[in-house]
């Protein structure tokens, strides 16, 4: 019978979208992996791709709607023999769950196995009713043994998908059949209501400006985070006038390679250093327990029309400042395309804030969850200050400030992170050892 085609969950905090474009009509004869339509997320414009094979039977949301709900049906997809006059009640008609996007660190999908594939079996019932799971859910569990009936399935309406059958396989059954806990809703912003403050605003001309996806999520989020996270800070001024040196000899040196480092890369590379250096403090929040991270994943806050991403540099403290500095533009880039993959962007342990090039001297950030700490970055402006034989001179200055999660982070541990971070800012020839 026809299946029906749902809104995907696209990313973790994804509770609606807009359906940006479609990349098929009705009619199309469509396979799984193929293209179906561009959706817009609170963060990023994505590719939807179809999971099985059939006609597409019915467009259900036009173009360019929005605020989509995950799980509304967008689409009917019809499969050998069924016809449009098939589809009839919506409600009757099983639901297609959105494809698993697989994690950035796994294989491709497609095997190197010469063998043909196995064909999806038909829907498995017990005691008379139907098990719903994906086709290749049911084709990984038909080539593995396994028994659905078994298994809990965590898609929509309980729909087996192919996470669950993977995790069958990797977990023993009691862990596979252990529901992860829902989030709880962020709690809403103190303030006066949305109708007392359209009343005092009334008589006075104004534009109401609707939040987007993004701005709604980054308010949730840092309203939550300001509320729930014990915030301390810590404040530093560092010397910059080694590191412009060394900065301006090296730019001059790669200059035949079409390379040219900015401040804020030797300061990535500073805070990935630093996490090697103080382990303690390269770690994460993790409700009941903290997350000691090996790698040092920094992120760094990228300001886009309308709301800001946190791209993520993996393995920083391994990376050259040369390699540092290409990836951090393509992923600065692509963050203003919004084309950013939400693996791209979520994770690390850290994260960097960079006002400077805006000209602001100094100020507070907020420590964006699950991460333990965020470094403020201001402006380098020359200065007066003491030399090392005490006399008056000049220098470059910098002023950060350090945002510490108290649950993870002591003030003397957040002091030794602080330190170290300054240390290699202006020692930056011992970032190349």
């Amino acid at each position: 019978m026809p299946t029906e085609i749902l809104m995907p969950a696209l990313s973790p905090t994804m509770e609606e979208g807009t359906l940006a474009k479609w990349l098929v009509k009705e009619g199309d004869t469509v396979s799984s992996g193929d293209l179906l339509a561009e959706i817009e997320t609170d963060k990023a414009t994505m590719e939807f791709e179809a999971v099985d094979e059939g006609v597409i039977g019915k467009l259900l949301i036009a173009e360019g709607s929005e605020g989509v709900k995950v799980n509304t049906a967008i689409a009917v997809l019809l499969e050998d023999g069924e016809s449009a006059d098939d589809i009839g009640d919506s409600s009757a008609i099983p639901a297609k769950a959105a494809p698993e996007k697989a994690p950035a660190d796994t294989a491709p999908a497609a095997s190197a196995d010469p063998k043909p594939a196995t064909p999806a079996p038909a829907a498995p019932s017990k005691d008379g009713d139907r098990i719903f799971a994906s086709p290749l859910a049911r084709r990984i569990a038909a080539d593995k043994g396994l028994d659905l009936s078994a298994i809990k399935g965590s898609g929509p309406k309980g729909r087996i998908v192919k996470a669950d059958v993977e995790n069958a396989t990797a977990a023993p059954k009691a862990a596979a059949e252990t529901s992860a806990p829902a989030a709880a809703a962020p709690a809403p912003a103190a303030g006066p209501s949305t109708d007392a403050v359209l009343k005092t605003y009334a008589d006075r001309e104004h534009e109401e400006v609707p939040l987007d996806g993004m701005r709604k999520t980054i308010a949730a989020r840092l309203t939550e985070a300001k509320q729930t996270v014990p915030h301390f800070y810590l404040r530093r001024d560092i010397n910059l006038d080694a590191l412009m040196s060394f900065r301006g000899t090296l730019n001059k040196s790669l200059e035949a390679r079409g390379v040219k480092l900015s401040v804020n890369d030797f300061i990535i590379k500073a805070c990935a250093l630093a996490l090697q250096q103080v382990p303690d403090a390269n770690a994460v929040w993790a409700g009941d327990r903290t997350l000691k991270l090996t790698p040092s994943d920094v992120a760094v806050a990228v300001a886009i029309e309308g709301g800001l991403f946190t791209p993520v540099l993996k393995d920083a403290e391994m990376k050259s400042l040369s390699a540092l500095s290409a990836e951090m533009k393509d992923l600065a880039s692509r963050a203003r395309d919004r084309k950013l993959a939400p693996h791209e962007y979520q994770g690390g342990s850290f994260a960097i804030s960079n006002l400077g090039m805006f000209g602001i001297d100094n100020f507070d950030a907020i420590i964006n969850p699950p991460h333990a700490a965020i470094l403020a970055v201001g402006a380098g402006v020359k200065k007066p200050i003491v030399g090392a034989d005490g006399e008056l001179t000049s220098a470059i200055v910098m002023s950060v400030t350090l945002s510490v999660d108290h649950r993870v982070i002591d003030g003397a541990l957040g002091a030794q992170l602080l330190q170290a971070i300054k240390d290699n800012l202006e020692n930056p020839v011992s970032m190349l050892a």
